[in-house]
């Protein structure tokens, strides 16, 4: 093992883009609502009056954390759920007014999905391109929007595989703007969601100066559980239940709460809502050593997305002349945990849609990486990847007959 990298045993793990390892305080927090407190939010006697409770403190604390009200804010399965209740919820809402809706190229599958599933109904979607940095031009989305029966726009705060953070205000205000000046007899009025869930416990995120009017977000993404996130709806905004069975959620999601999973994501949430700021600077820190260090010592190497306006802890990359898998598979066995694009899609086998709308090459592409840090990494961490992946790197590309040593 080299000076470089940590105790023999010890892993690394550079993938908390696919998921953060939930916090000791947020487990113990769960716990009781595992065992002794298991009522039912619904039910009127002291459990479940217990539970509801829990619930609606940690309504509060998740809307702390994006500046929203608690009344504006409503539990689901996670950042697919929010993101599918988000688009299709408000296409069959306003149908009546417009079938159009506006999103971009990069958006994570939960969106794209959801807006194909959405054109197979009627609705019609434009799919705005991005620059080489991953960046949806506002110009482009003040152009989209001049497309009678417009109702919503969609577009990612940052993007999960590359980083990029998108210019998510400036949007806003052109969407402020289309909807001032519109006719309000023959134009419907256009809403704005954006996917935050890359963000929210991320870097700091308020639905207010963002401009938006739903905004979806994950507990897991923040060191909180698996398997619950919320939706924000911005008040006065009309939205149909996603999912109908009971009342819950003020009748927009039915369901028996996740009483547990909900309790958690709040204590994430109040947790991460004072320590975003210093995590970030210090995250962004060791981020730029890994991507300093990795351009320094490996050739052919080429950076995803923006170099500065992106997530704290991404480091997407593409190496040339190289697979992706393969130096996964090499890092693994040095204890090191990375990605090759996102977490979704890994499993495909092909190049990463993100990073083709980008207008890297298909090849190229082939040879993605994603390094995704978090706050338990350290700079001994970082100096043991650049320590272990230029000599990977170099074995591989001894077996490519594409390689030239320079």
């Amino acid at each position: 093992m080299s000076e470089k990298c940590p105790e023999q045993g010890r892993s690394i793990y550079l993938d908390h883009a696919a998921t953060t390892p939930p916090l000791p305080e947020v487990v113990e927090a769960m716990i009781p609502y595992l065992g002794e407190k298991f009522g039912n939010p619904s039910s009127l006697h002291d459990l479940g009056q217990t539970a509801k409770k829990a619930v609606e403190e940690a309504r509060t604390q998740v809307a702390g954390l994006i500046k929203s009200t608690p009344e504006e804010l409503f539990f689901t399965s996670g950042g697919t759920e929010s993101n599918n209740f988000a688009l299709k919820s408000m296409a069959f809402a306003h149908q009546g007014k417009g079938r159009h809706l506006v999103t971009s190229a990069i958006e994570h599958y939960s969106i794209t999905h959801s807006a194909k599933a959405l054109e197979k109904l009627g609705f019609e979607v434009t799919y705005l391109p991005v620059d080489r940095f991953g960046f949806v031009d506002p110009e482009e989305v003040k152009e989209a929007l001049k497309k009678r029966g417009t109702i919503l726009v969609s577009i990612m705060h940052a993007n999960n595989e590359v980083g990029t953070i998108e210019p998510i205000a400036e949007i806003a205000r052109v969407i402020k703007e289309h909807n001032e000046n519109r006719n309000s007899k023959t134009e419907p009025q256009i809403y704005f969601h954006t996917d935050a869930i890359s963000t929210a416990g991320t870097i700091p995120v308020d639905v207010k100066e963002l401009g938006v009017d739903l905004l979806s977000l994950a507990a897991h993404q923040f060191y909180g559980p698996k398997g619950v996130g919320a939706l924000f709806i911005k008040k006065g905004t009309r939205i149909m239940p996603f999912l109908h069975g009971g009342i819950q959620e003020e009748g927009k999601r039915a369901g028996t709460e996740n009483v547990a999973g909900i309790v958690g994501l709040g204590k994430a949430a109040e947790i991460v809502s004072g320590e975003v700021n210093s995590w970030s600077e210090r995250i962004t820190c060791l981020r730029d050593r890994l991507i300093n260090g990795l351009q320094g010592n490996i050739d052919h190497l080429y950076l995803n997305g923006h170099p500065t306006k992106r997530l704290p802890g991404n480091v997407s990359m593409c190496v040339e002349f190289v697979e992706g898998e393969s130096m996964l598979l090499f890092l693994s066995m040095e204890g090191i945990a990375a990605a090759s694009g996102s977490s979704c899609t890994s499993h495909a086998l092909k190049a990463s849609q993100v990073l083709l709308a980008l207008g890297v090459d298909p090849a190229l592409a082939q040879g993605s990486l994603l390094f995704s840090l978090g706050k338990g990494n350290s700079r001994e961490d970082i100096d043991c990847v650049l320590d272990k992946l230029p000599p990977i790197v170099s074995r591989l590309r001894q077996m490519s007959p594409l390689y030239k040593k320079p």
